[in-house]
């Protein structure tokens, strides 16, 4: 099993696009790594983008799609239901690990799996939303990394305020799917 340190090291390496002196150890069973790309159809160019880097970040870990690790993808171009099926149907293929952006698709590993690693990037308060018991020592299957602290908020409303001096009312939209943390 590839420990959570291995994994974080691994994704901050790809969030970051940049190499690592470390090396894969070559060898032995393929690696099966799960990817739920949220928020993207398979033809958009931003969830291209970024699996690009991921790729290009395990390439220089001494990794290689289809030699040293297979990779799966399942994309959601943003629709709840297709989300929740490319959840269920990652979580059936039993990889090594699943790696998932953003708290809607995580909500829905969470809730299928509690063996399976699962690494989150762009998750909005974790421990708030149940994912992990805290940040230095997440517990269960679940690590990552979370898009801000959440008292990022009120800052963000003193900036606004600092820019619009005259303002005197302030509004935050969620969508219907999206649940406020």
């Amino acid at each position: 099993m590839i420990r959570r340190r291995a994994i974080i090291t691994l994704l901050g390496g790809a969030a970051a696009a940049r190499p690592f002196g470390v090396r894969a150890q070559q060898g032995g069973r393929v690696r099966r790594v799960g990817v739920l790309i949220a928020g993207f159809a398979q033809t958009d160019r931003e969830g291209q983008a970024r699996i690009a880097a991921f790729l290009d970040t395990f390439q220089r870990l001494g990794w290689t799609d289809g030699r040293t690790v297979r990779i799966d993808y399942r994309w959601d171009a943003g629709v709840a239901d297709r989300g929740k099926a490319s959840a269920a149907e990652l979580v059936r293929s039993a990889p090594d690990v699943i790696v998932v952006a953003g708290n809607p698709a995580l909500a829905e590993l969470h809730r299928l799996t509690s063996t399976i690693p699962i690494v989150f990037t762009q998750v909005a308060d974790p421990v708030g939303s149940g994912f992990v018991t805290g940040l230095p020592r997440p517990g269960a299957n679940i690590t990552g990394f979370q898009t801000s602290d959440p008292a990022m908020g009120g800052k963000w409303l003193g900036v606004l305020k600092e820019a619009m001096p005259n303002m005197s009312r302030a509004a935050v939209l969620f969508g219907r799917t999206q649940p406020p943390t």
